[in-house]
């Protein structure tokens, strides 16, 4: 309908070129951000509308024009308009690689494989001029879980010593991120697109940061969203590795780095249910929590673990977080 469309979206298209083109919405997800699909005759694009103050297009733009420049292949911008929130992109298509797989699960191995090449390919470019992922951003996310999870379940922690923990959890991997790499941030399944010349779409990258390259690794192989086999993850992390240099501290920082990101979710769609109202978000809970069970086992995460043994519960830590809103 037109009253859903973006204020001033026809004369946005129309100074790009594409007057008259047929618009039409696309599902969203957990974000204000709303995509569109274009067609004018043969030509098809992408219109995201990232509407101010809540969306800001310019990191966007700033982060695949970089990707851009690496050759690497992120979507080609034919028009943008900040002030309005308005950007008209390539189309990727419509295969993405969660809904591709769930039709053709025997391709699997590949598009994992072709998903580490990606990676690798970022990895060998020098880091974007991006902010660094900083202890303080990594303790900001990882505060999500007693902020939102904790509080949901009924359960009082001390905080202090979550952050304290974490702090001599993380400090090791500090100066392994330097001089870093482009981190994406939420690289995985949902956020990959099939594309005919055989690469990988990357979109979804406005938050990137310099930081670890197994944080990544992390999103993709501990995905919240799609289930990845612990056998998977392990011949996916040798193949990175057999790619790409790494040193002899790398599976703890993997460790590290996925214990962090999970907490982080947990909190996050905890968020997404108790102050956006999206619930469906609690159902992904579980797959998180064990991953993130996984990755506490590790003796570098020893602190963390000696936190959640003292403050979460055991029986709530076995339901691995399910229940939430029940």
């Amino acid at each position: 309908m037109t009253s859903d469309l973006p204020a001033g979206v026809h004369d946005f298209l129309s100074a790009a070129g594409w007057q008259d083109a047929s618009i039409d919405p696309l599902p969203g997800d957990a974000s204000f951000r709303r995509y569109f699909r274009v067609k004018h005759g043969p030509r098809g694009a992408l219109l995201m509308d990232a509407p101010p103050p809540h969306e800001d297009p310019r990191p966007f733009l700033h982060v695949g024009k970089w990707l851009c420049g690496q050759n690497l292949r992120a979507p080609e911008i034919y028009a943008e308009d900040t002030d309005r929130g308005l950007v008209l992109i390539e189309d990727f298509g419509t295969d993405r690689m969660r809904d591709w797989l769930d039709d053709h699960p025997e391709g699997e191995r590949q598009a994992y494989a072709d998903a580490i090449e990606a990676l690798v390919a970022l990895h060998r470019c020098p880091p974007g001029p991006f902010e660094p992922y900083s202890l303080e951003t990594y303790l900001r996310e990882v505060s999500l879980f007693p902020d939102w999870f904790c509080p949901a379940a009924g359960i009082e922690v001390d905080g202090m010593g979550f952050l304290a923990a974490w702090r001599e959890a993380l400090a090791p991997l500090l100066l392994r991120q330097q001089p870093g790499v482009t981190v994406l941030r939420d690289y995985h399944a949902e956020n990959i697109m099939l594309l005919g010349d055989g690469r990988q779409g990357l979109i979804d990258f406005q938050d990137a940061l310099v930081g670890h390259p197994a944080y990544d690794l992390v999103s993709l192989l501990q995905d919240a969203r799609r289930e990845v086999s612990p056998a998977l993850e392990a011949e996916m992390l040798d193949l990175y590795r057999s790619r790409i240099e790494t040193g002899p501290d790398f599976e703890a920082d993997y460790a590290r780095l996925g214990a962090q990101r999970n907490a982080k979710i947990v909190g996050i769609f905890t968020r997404l249910w108790k102050r956006d109202d999206k619930p469906k978000y609690l159902g992904l809970i579980p797959r998180v929590w064990e991953a993130m069970e996984r990755d506490l086992a590790h003796s570098a995460l020893a602190p963390v673990a000696q936190w959640f043994d003292a403050n979460v519960p055991a029986d709530i830590r076995e339901r691995r977080g399910a229940g939430l809103g029940e």
